[in-house]
């Protein structure tokens, strides 16, 4: 019997190194350290969103993150951008093709950290929830709630199923997930929702994310200050922009078995910014020397943002403050990234690549070649519509109240609110405080003012004659993503117009102009002051990314090709709109302009080589 016992152990003590080999596969967290296949690693890591890059410059992009010095990509994954409507999902098409970021990822030799959420921030419509969340009466967004944990429980299944098998212990490229995005900040800001209430949220989250089948490790991000109500047990909690690596250390030791790692899982690079406020840099010395305290402390990190990319499309996001009810942020998401939004690598770059260089044993990656940028001749306009006579092309809504852009079944862009007096009102006061976000108005066609959420401008002067008409254009300007007022992000006008105290009812038409498609355009005589849009072909020899000049203009949107690339407003501080030569082609492009207040008849495209992200009007 000892004999056998004897062999058995021989036996078990000449596999064992087979079962540890097998044990450590993949990514772990493990005495206190990051492991990547039983081998301590650091994680250095820049915050790219795909989302925000034409699918085409991914590897470039990629190859930059890694010439820096960097071993590691982190991306949201906002669930709005691949639910396009209720129940559609596309993780596909163009930039949504997600399953391909990771592959080329993963062929760069960069691992990925996710940030599915469901909640993501990132400056992003809504932080990323889907607008039509709000229609349902029996959910609650960020909350224990029956109805809103399962349209999470929904979003996670299928984005499980894209992502699944790119997870580091199947030889994928993912190596760790978050689990809801900076909680603790939300539980500050709602003191309304009980502790009880707030950690049974979490703690669901967490656990549906395991159960639809992503593995560990999970992670939460926090400012330390705020780790109290953002941490989960047994996960890793990690800082956002904490400087003080003694004040990290501590803090992750108190929530996480007084041991490591210890990461910032948003490094400050640079910052965000919004319309009609001054664009905001941080200096190239500061961020470096910064990396280096990091990396002789052995902290892991990831700047936020290494390369910020643009906001297309309405998908830009908002902040408030005391100051202003609404801040939305600019299109360009460059964030004074090391990587500008066009790709170029910037003095903050090279400062950074000089100090990781110094602590890499090996040489870093070369720069990647910068893709082409040209100065296109001016372009001259070639037709030009009115937009108050084309929409109401369409079929109105009718109905006692304004409607918000929600119950007309419309997420972003535009609605045209219309209203008939049967009676004059010789000089009165409008009034709607319920406007969410920007509108012209106009009484019998004719431009009277403006109403601005941005600037707490609510009511104006009016005059309406005998039959006269009222029409308020209004825009939205992007769903707010972060703090409190999350839960308040309804569209349009919500509200009760008044005119001199008096409510204005009944009759509402309602004409709605989402501008999800590049609309047709008929060349007529238009009137300064009214909307209206512009068509401009341009033919390109040899394609290359440019930047549309849009200071002579006021604001809004501009297509290319098909591709909305985003809003442009003359306040600023962002004069100019990125155009990437993936978007354009050989020949003839098309370029539609759709502006707002046209208070000055525009001629021509102007083009340029150079962004303007900081000049204020």
């Amino acid at each position: 019997m000892n004999k056998i016992l004897f062999k058995l152990g021989v036996l078990l003590i000449c596999f064992m190194p087979f079962f540890t080999m097998a044990q450590s596969k993949g990514f772990s967290i493990s005495n206190g350290e990051f492991q990547k296949d039983g081998k301590i690693i650091k994680i250095h890591s820049g915050e790219m969103h795909y989302e925000r890059i034409p699918k085409e410059y991914w590897r470039h992009r990629l190859q930059m993150i890694k010439a820096m010095g960097l071993n590691t990509v982190a991306t949201y994954v906002f669930w709005n951008y691949h639910e396009i409507e209720p129940g559609v999902w596309d993780f596909k098409t163009g930039n949504r093709d997600l399953g391909e970021f990771l592959r080329i990822a993963k062929s760069e030799g960069l691992y990925v950290i996710l940030r599915p959420g469901p909640y993501a921030c990132g400056e992003w419509e809504f932080g990323g929830y889907p607008w039509w969340l709000q229609n349902n009466p029996d959910l609650v967004i960020r909350t224990n709630n029956k109805a809103f944990l399962e349209a999470c429980k929904t979003y996670l299944e299928h984005l499980y199923a894209v992502v699944k098998g790119n997870f580091a212990n199947q030889g994928g490229p993912i190596i760790m997930v978050q689990a809801e995005n900076e909680f603790g900040s939300y539980v500050s800001q709602r003191t309304d929702i009980s502790a009880d209430d707030h950690k049974a949220y979490k703690t669901a989250i967490y656990n549906m994310l395991k159960e639809t089948g992503f593995p560990e490790p999970f992670f939460t991000s926090d400012g330390t200050w705020l780790f109290e109500g953002g941490a989960v047990e047994g996960v890793l909690p990690t800082a956002n922009g904490e400087s003080n690596i003694e004040n990290l250390k501590k803090q992750v030791d108190k929530y996480h078995k007084g041991q490591g790692p210890y990461m910032v899982a948003e490094f400050y690079s640079g910052w965000l910014d919004h319309w009609a406020e001054p664009f905001i840099k941080i200096g190239s010395e500061e961020i470096a020397s910064q990396t280096k305290k990091y990396l002789d402390a052995g902290v892991s990190f990831n700047y936020y943002m290494v390369h910020g990319g643009t906001n297309f499309g309405f998908t830009s996001g908002a902040n408030y403050n005391e100051e202003s009810d609404i801040q939305p942020d600019i299109t360009s998401y460059d964030y004074d990234a090391p990587i500008s939004e066009a790709g170029w690598a910037t003095p903050k770059f090279m400062a950074i690549r000089e100090v990781m260089q110094k602590y890499s044993k090996a040489k870093l990656a070369p720069i990647p070649e910068k893709i082409p940028v040209a100065k296109y001749p001016n372009q001259l306009i070639k037709s030009s519509m009115d937009v108050l006579s084309w929409i109401k092309t369409e079929k109105a809504v009718v109905n006692d109240q304004p409607l918000t852009f929600e119950k007309l079944g419309q997420g972003h862009g535009y609605v045209l609110y219309r209203k008939r007096f049967t009676q004059p009102i010789s000089s009165g006061k409008l009034k709607i405080e319920g406007l969410r976000d920007f509108a012209t108005v106009y009484v019998n066609g004719v431009k009277v003012g403006e109403l601005n959420r941005v600037f707490k401008n609510y009511e104006l002067t009016v005059s309406i004659p005998f039959n006269g008409i009222l029409e308020i254009l209004v825009e939205n300007m992007g769903r707010i993503n972060y703090g409190a007022e999350i839960v308040h992000n309804t569209k349009g006008i919500i509200s009760p117009v008044f005119i001199n105290e008096y409510e204005i009812s009944g009759g509402w038409e309602m004409y709605k102009m989402p501008m999800n498609e590049v609309p047709v355009l008929k060349n007529e005589t238009i009137k300064p002051g009214r909307p209206v849009l512009y068509e401009s072909t341009v033919n390109i020899e040899k394609t290359a990314d440019t930047f549309l000049d849009m200071t002579n203009w006021g604001k809004g949107i501009v297509f290319v090709n098909g591709h909305n690339l985003g809003r442009y407003w003359k306040v600023g501080p962002q004069q100019t709109l990125y155009v990437p030569s993936c978007w354009l082609k050989t020949g003839a492009n098309n370029f539609v302009v759709f502006e707002q207040l046209n208070e000055n008849t525009q001629k021509e495209l102007i083009f340029t080589d150079q962004p303007i992200l900081d000049k204020l009007n």
